[in-house]
């Protein structure tokens, strides 16, 4: 089977935007191909350099997450990125040979310094390690030598660069060791926060895989709505409903989608009861994954040994490719 490459920086436990537009994709992906997932700590550290405590626990939470919505450590192998000094290694080489201006054009840098200068100061540097973030995002894909990417359409510009890298690497050592790896596009679908923005923890809009049934159905009537309703017997429009309507479509099927238009459309319906509905909806999607995170909640110990034999048969790979880079290269 060809040989997939993708990981998810460690920010400690995942919400439904994790869920629905990457681990669903994984899980079906792990029957096709040969799947490494990893726990990307070092990138964290791009923006948590300062913050941490939490690092060791995050990691664990992210795999719980993982494992829980249907990653089978017997069908992919899961481990964590620092575990697998390789990479470090592998990072040097690849950063000598790759312009500045290569790295300067990436949109994840752009993105993440974006990120670090509004948590920071407008004035505040990026580090050293940020600056080589797309380097070392390229070590990961190629220290397993991948051939294809899980990617979303907006992170296609994101893989452009180790392809670059690849083809510069093997054009300058007169070889075709390096594979070049494609992004494999999903058809996951996409959610945003509570808020109408993009879900992210950092904007307190998500919801965890881990919440409570209270909790999930709490934040959903914080959902936003239609904003034009102001009376239960309005009536409303289900395509200006910015958040609320949006979540029906992706958990509701085609019949209870159409009522819920058409009960909103002729005010029937009003956004109180569509939310509780939704609430309950939600979390009958969630159970069993909730219930399965319980299980591996209570025996971390567990967890633990597959993040070990996990990264152990990782390093074994990793030394492969290590080895023929540093026979290409010619090190002594």
């Amino acid at each position: 089977m060809e040989r997939i490459v993708s990981g998810m920086r460690s920010t400690g436990r995942l919400h439904l935007g994790h869920y629905l537009g990457v681990i669903q994709n994984w899980v079906e992906l792990q029957n096709k191909y040969d799947c490494y997932y990893f726990v990307a700590d070092w990138h964290a550290l791009t923006t948590k350099y300062d913050n941490t405590k939490n690092l060791r626990q995050d990691v664990l939470d992210v795999v719980i997450d993982w494992l829980a919505c249907g990653i089978d450590p017997e069908k992919s192998t899961i481990y964590v990125q620092s575990l697998i000094p390789e990479i470090a290694e592998l990072n040097i080489y690849l950063s000598m040979i790759t312009p500045q201006n290569w790295v300067e054009r990436d949109p994840t840098l752009k993105d993440m310094a974006k990120i670090l200068r509004n948590k920071e100061s407008a004035n505040s540097q990026i580090s050293y390690g940020l600056i080589g973030y797309p380097v070392l995002m390229s070590s990961d894909i190629m220290m397993l030598n991948a051939t294809a990417v899980p990617v979303g359409v907006d992170q296609v510009a994101h893989i452009e660069i180790t392809r670059d890298i690849v083809r510069r690497f093997n054009n300058l050592y007169k070889t075709d060791f390096f594979n070049e790896p494609r992004p494999l596009l999903n058809n996951c679908s996409l959610i945003c926060g509570l808020d109408g923005n993009k879900m992210s923890k950092s904007y307190d809009n998500d919801i965890k895989i881990s919440d409570t049934e209270e909790i999930t159905a709490k934040k959903i009537m914080s959902a936003i709505t239609d904003r034009s309703r102001i009376r239960r017997d309005d009536l409303g429009h289900p395509d200006q409903c910015e958040v609320a309507f949006k979540y029906w479509k992706i958990f509701g099927d085609e019949n209870s989608v159409d009522n819920v238009r058409y009960e909103c459309e002729k005010g029937l319906r009003g956004c109180a009861d569509c939310k509780r509905q939704l609430g309950v909806l939600v979390n009958d999607r969630l159970k069993s994954i909730r219930e399965k995170r319980k299980y591996y909640e209570a025996h971390s110990d567990e967890v633990h040994s597959i993040i070990a034999k996990g990264s152990e048969k990782t390093r074994i790979e990793a030394k492969k490719v290590l080895d023929n880079v540093r026979n290409i290269i010619g090190m002594y």
